[in-house]
């Protein structure tokens, strides 16, 4: 995360610097010149903040919908200084577990674990800068409480993003490293003792971080911060030549792109959205084309908007009557007094903004 100030406040703490203290002005919204207009919603909802206070700790958030009671489903987040935490539709925290420095996390519901299906939760894990780790952990959706199942192997430098894909040989997670390495994991989790290999191993340029997998048609996105979003083929046994679908050149992707979130519908189709950091926008593009489709930012409203947004999920279907067609998550990077925290947004009032077909 790159935080940005105007010329005039910059100037400000200079003239005040030699005489006084200076309370700390927040972020100005960045207004890029050559940016594309981006519409606008408002939250419907935000989490509870975490733990960590006055620093960038809040990161990336991912969706477990509960199909037998949509209202009831759940959120995990990261306190990248901290651990996970799980929290209802409702923005209340249910669970937290001390995992120290984990800085994305994706799941998989029907996963095999410890002889029975459940729902994997994978976590970048960079406690050890020098050796990435995946972190595994089960969530119970009776009581909404994580239990750590241990740590596999993603490869020697720092962990940064994951994300996982399941397909009918396995399950799979792409750890992120800072520089750009991708290594693909397959994960067994139905011993007692989870068991992670690296099967294959890609590679951007410059640091990437955001990722997501379309399981319907086997497809990975990244978004490498100052270059742009790409995808790559997600089998095992593909190739490993990366695809850009758009630049970060300032118009409609900002620099840093970050979070990456897919929203699925039908058997192919949907939309890939990306966080474009640099000027507190998200950016969607068409999954069969790679078209341009549009860009919104969450503003202000009942609920305060989101700012130097890293981590996105966004997951179609039933969410109660709050979030009826879908629901979007935002990490906040800039929550007005507060620790860090997540902000839900409708699919509904984005789909309406962008004036995408529903």
């Amino acid at each position: 995360m790159h935080n940005f100030v105007s010329a005039a406040a910059l100037g400000a703490a200079l003239i005040f610097s030699g005489c006084a203290t200076v309370p700390a002005e927040p972020p100005v919204e960045v207004r890029i010149a050559n940016a594309t207009p981006a519409v606008t919603v408002t939250a419907r909802g935000e989490t509870t903040p975490v733990g960590t206070p006055n620093a960038d700790a809040a990161d990336d958030p991912a969706i477990w919908r509960n199909a037998a009671d949509p209202a009831a489903s759940l959120i995990v987040g990261t306190d990248k200084k901290a651990g996970l935490y799980v929290y209802g539709l409702d923005g209340k925290t249910r669970d937290f577990i001390d995992a120290g420095r984990v800085n994305n996390v994706d799941l998989r519901d029907g996963v095999g674990i410890n002889g029975a299906p459940g729902i994997l939760v994978a976590a970048s894990d960079r406690n050890d800068v020098a050796n990435a780790k995946v972190a595994l952990f089960r969530l119970d959706p009776t009581n909404a409480k994580l239990t750590a199942l241990g740590k596999v192997d993603g490869g020697r430098g720092e962990a940064y993003g994951v994300c996982m894909y399941r397909d009918a040989a396995a399950t799979y997670a792409f750890v992120v490293l800072k520089d750009g390495t991708i290594n693909q994991v397959a994960i067994d989790a139905s011993g007692a003792v989870p068991v992670g290999k690296i099967v294959r191993t890609m590679k951007l340029g410059t640091q990437s971080e955001g990722c997501a997998v379309d399981d319907r048609t086997g497809i990975l996105y990244v978004a490498e911060e100052d270059v742009g979003l790409w995808r790559f083929d997600a089998r095992a046994t593909g190739a490993t030549t990366p695809t850009k679908i758009a630049a970060a050149d300032g118009k409609n992707l900002v620099m840093d792109a970050e979070g990456v979130a897919i929203a699925a519908i039908g058997e192919k189709d949907g939309y890939v959205l990306v966080s474009s950091q640099g000027d507190n926008a998200y950016v969607a593009y068409r999954l069969s084309n790679d078209s341009y489709v549009g860009r919104f930012r969450v503003v202000d409203g009942a609920i305060g908007g989101s700012e130097e947004t890293d981590g996105i999920d966004l997951m179609l279907g039933d969410f109660g009557p709050a979030y009826p067609g879908g629901l979007f998550i935002a990490q906040d990077g800039h929550n007005a007094a507060a620790a860090q925290n997540f902000k839900l947004v409708a699919w509904d009032d984005i789909a309406q903004a962008l004036a995408l077909p529903r």
